[in-house]
């Protein structure tokens, strides 16, 4: 019982938001007195919770605390390694984003009741991450959307703002009531709705045809919130909320896709169609998206197509059921791109001395060969090493895989020491840094491993579909990688500068996303006002496509 005090996070950071709607005053106030210290003191004080958590379970390892229901129909709070590494991260990002908001908003009309959503949106994904019920589960993910959807429309003025929130309200909703159908699917399959239960009765034998259809639900679910392709259009358009918002959604709240996947492990397994289906989406994405990012001139619209790639090769690693590894993913990108965001107005400074600094080393096709040759091998080399250490979990070819693409970018990082222009030192920097970051990577690995052994289902035995899609994946990765070090030699060329156009508007999927919602969402939001702007803009200038 002593783990239900994990929600002291969350009461506390609802306690913050309360004493700021106690004072109306207080939410129209530039400088509210006092009220964003108390909510960064109230997120320093879940992080405190969140420590507490860790020890919790280290002394008594894995656990589920009812709290109030019956028929496994209530509040539970599920403590396990994957809850508490979500715990944490939510918590830490959240210190970090609302210390960063109380200077940033400073002087901003409605200060006050910006930190009051904000704390709400933190304290629902902590309800999320903590749940051990769906029901819990399911309220908790209505809540997180609806306090974001605010934070979303901070400044209700914007076109922009209000064009993005219009495509996340409809995409929002669909997951919702997707989740809303997958609780009852398994209540009505398992008898219950605690999610340990569930978990515990899924065995070897084919799944139910309830139980597969909550499989894919949660497959489509989880690529609708993670903002991948096709949907993706409404994440790259959220620029216009202050930056703590980018950083808390980038950083923490889309991250509820994955967590989902991560959670249900052992549903998602049993379901191999629906691992193929988060295959093809989500290495479709992170290719697509990578290649768009390259294109960017914009900082912050950059990062966020860097979050749709990097979410789409998260789902990529669910869907080959490494999630284990799709966690640590889930928390190196969280804390690079919360960095990212709250550093994005140095970002010009750095580019200018940059250039101040001279040339940059273009690496042409020879070198970009050597870089890969060079990284496969160090790969290898390491992975071999790794594999003579004792005691240590065999990697699956799915795991192999992975690492072999992750390696490309350390070609890259070779390709720019290879380069004809490029210092010797410069070379060896490089090969230095290629073997770190491959010790690195089996490193992580192996104690994402360790940490998620028995909480985590193992990875099965690939068959045929999965080698396919695994050779396809890898191949399609190393093309991109290619295109990424060779950028500065074909990005300009003649040849290449319709591809670039057509890169730099995402192939224009979101164009036809606002075509079909346009009809009747403007009408509905917006109502005759924009019917009339409309109406007017057409009268003065030509229609363009």
């Amino acid at each position: 019982m002593i783990a239900l005090l994990l929600y002291l996070a969350p009461a506390l950071l609802c306690l913050a938001a309360a004493t700021i709607w106690w004072k109306p005053e207080a939410r129209i106030m530039a400088r509210p007195t006092g009220l964003p210290h108390y909510a960064e003191w109230a997120a320093l004080g879940s992080v405190g919770v969140a420590v507490f958590g860790v020890m919790l379970l280290l002394v008594d390892g894995a656990v589920t605390t009812p709290l109030l229901g019956a028929f496994g129909v209530g509040f539970s709070i599920r403590l396990d390694a994957v809850s508490i590494t979500m715990f944490s991260l939510v918590s830490f990002i959240g210190w970090i984003v609302l210390r960063y908001a109380r200077r940033y908003m400073d002087g901003e009309e409605r200060q006050g009741l910006f930190t009051a959503w904000l704390c709400l949106t933190l304290a629902s994904v902590m309800m999320i991450v903590l749940a051990g019920n769906l029901l819990q589960l399911l309220g908790a993910w209505i809540a997180t959307s609806l306090f974001l959807h605010r934070l979303l429309l901070f400044y209700p003025e914007r076109p922009a703002a209000q064009r993005a929130v219009r495509k996340r309200i409809i995409l929002a909703r669909l997951s919702d009531g997707g989740l809303l159908v997958v609780a009852g699917l398994l209540i009505a399959t398992y008898g219950t709705g605690d999610i340990a239960s569930i978990l515990a009765q899924i065995g070897d034998a084919p799944l139910p045809s309830m139980a597969l259809a909550a499989a894919i639900l949660l497959a489509v679910i989880a690529v609708l919130k993670t903002a991948q392709f096709p949907t993706h259009g409404w994440l790259t358009e959220v620029m216009e909320t202050p930056t703590p918002v980018s950083a808390t959604l980038h950083a923490g709240v889309i991250n509820a896709g994955g967590f989902l996947l991560i959670r249900f492990a052992d549903l998602m397994v049993a379901s191999p169609g629906s691992l193929a289906f988060l295959v093809m989406i989500g290495g479709f994405t992170a290719v697509f998206a990578g290649l768009v990012m390259l294109t960017q001139p914009a900082v912050k619209t950059s990062l966020a197509w860097s979050t749709i790639a990097q979410m789409g090769f998260m789902i990529l690693q669910c869907g080959l059921a490494l999630f284990s590894l799709a966690l640590l993913h889930i928390v190196a990108h969280s804390l690079y791109k919360a960095h990212s965001f709250l550093a994005a107005g140095g970002a010009v400074e750095n580019v200018a001395s940059i250039r101040r600094s001279g040339p940059i080393a273009v690496p042409g096709g020879r070198a970009v060969g050597q870089a890969f040759l060079v990284a496969l091998l160090i790969y290898g080399a390491v992975s071999v090493v790794f594999s003579l250490i004792p005691g240590l979990v065999e990697k699956s070819p799915q795991a192999i895989a992975l690492g072999a693409i992750l390696i490309f970018g350390v070609a890259y990082l070779l390709a720019q020491g290879f380069a004809d222009l490029a210092p010797g030192a410069l070379t060896k920097k490089t090969a230095f840094y290629s073997v770190i970051a491959a010790v690195g990577y089996f490193s992580l690995q192996t104690l994402a491993d360790l940490m998620m052994a028995g909480t985590l289902p193992p990875v099965p035995n690939p068959g045929p579909l999965e080698w396919g899609l695994v050779v396809l994946a890898v191949i399609s990765f190393a093309v991109v990688a290619v295109a990424q070090a060779m950028f500065p030699l074909w990005a300009y060329h003649p040849a290449a500068t319709g591809l670039r156009v057509h890169l730099s508007n995402g192939l224009y999927a979101d164009a036809v996303f606002d075509r079909l919602i346009g009809g009747w969402t403007v009408a509905r939001t917006l109502g005759g006002e924009a019917n009339e702007v409309r109406q007017s803009s057409t009268k003065t200038a030509p229609r363009t496509l």
